[in-house]
């Protein structure tokens, strides 16, 4: 209970990174008030998949995906190295499961509840329950996982 209570608070500080809140400079010398990053970002722009991965995954599968994120001593079991995906999956990055885990979550496994979050709900509530928005941030994400397969 321990691990999944520090995963739900780390989820929790990633929400609610201070780097989201950072008000401009220049606004509060000027009077002016204070713009948000979100505010800055025109309201099509979506994030690179590394960005994404950086933000939400390394913490627990490391920012070489290799599962040694510095969150990953905390957890009962250590995450899976996301770099060898395609290796296991017979040399073909497996597309489809990976949008499934991200969506749905991976499953329950055979010794208890997974620790991982499920990220759908996540990113939907991020992109304001956008579907195509949330579709294509897992999908960038996918495409960032598959360029770090080990050949």
């Amino acid at each position: 209970m321990t691990s999944r209570r520090a995963v739900l608070t780390l989820v929790f500080i990633f929400l609610t990174c201070p780097a989201a809140n950072q008000t401009s400079h220049a606004a509060q010398s000027m009077g002016t008030a204070p713009q948000t990053v979100e505010d800055q970002l025109p309201p099509t722009y979506m994030p690179p998949g590394k960005q994404t991965y950086k933000e939400y995954c390394a913490a627990c599968h490391g920012f070489d995906g290799k599962g040694g994120g510095p969150a990953a001593s905390s957890l009962n079991k250590r995450p899976p190295n996301l770099t060898t995906l395609a290796k296991k999956h017979d040399g073909k990055f497996p597309d489809e499961y990976v949008k499934g885990v991200l969506l749905f979550g991976p499953g329950y496994s055979a010794h208890g509840a997974s620790e991982m979050p499920v990220w759908g709900p996540i990113f939907r509530y991020i992109e304001n329950y956008n579907e195509a928005a949330t579709r294509q941030r897992i999908k960038n994400l996918c495409d960032f996982l598959e360029s770090i397969q080990e050949k």
